[in-house]
């Protein structure tokens, strides 16, 4: 028997929590963990108290035509990455990890070359993250660190995020 390593393991979870995610066009699930202990979780959907895109039937970028990366102000949806860091306190997420997958709505694939909108990573370099592990097929994933954002100012203006 082969056991499941563990940034596999999380981005399992980090993939089953995405299933709750309410976007037609993308749906992305964070998992924060720290010391091998999960400190939260988050999935795409609108706020609290506003209806979601699957419950009004569209996605506004989508009928707009936007183009990934592009005019998030358009999303009705709070980020994965935001849910999970708003739901942990910062003290808990001071050198953790953010497991983060992504899946097309339309066809159940993985996001080709998913990565954190511009926000996100503002929010997770402020969190006190250390690194985040991307999810690129089932078994293969990046490891991206959150210092290389810093020291490349680029990475905070340019996205290929939802």
């Amino acid at each position: 028997m082969k056991r499941r390593n563990k940034h596999n393991y999380y981005l399992d979870i980090a993939e089953s929590v995405l299933e709750r995610g309410t976007c037609l066009r993308r749906n992305y699930g964070a998992v924060i963990v720290k010391n091998d202990e999960i400190i939260s979780t988050g999935y795409s959907g609108a706020p609290r108290g506003r209806e979601n895109c699957c419950d009004i039937g569209y996605c506004v970028r989508q009928k707009l035509n936007i183009p990934r990366g592009q005019n998030y102000e358009k999303c009705r949806s709070v980020h994965a990455e935001a849910n999970s860091i708003i739901s942990a306190s910062r003290r808990d997420m001071i050198d953790a990890t953010l497991y983060l997958v992504g899946k097309e709505m339309e066809n159940g694939a993985l996001v080709k070359h998913a990565n954190s909108c511009t926000m996100c990573k503002r929010l997770i370099i402020n969190s006190g993250i250390e690194k985040v592990i991307i999810r690129d097929t089932n078994e293969e994933f990046r490891i991206v660190y959150v210092q290389d954002w810093i020291d490349n100012d680029d990475s905070l203006t340019e996205s290929m995020g939802y």
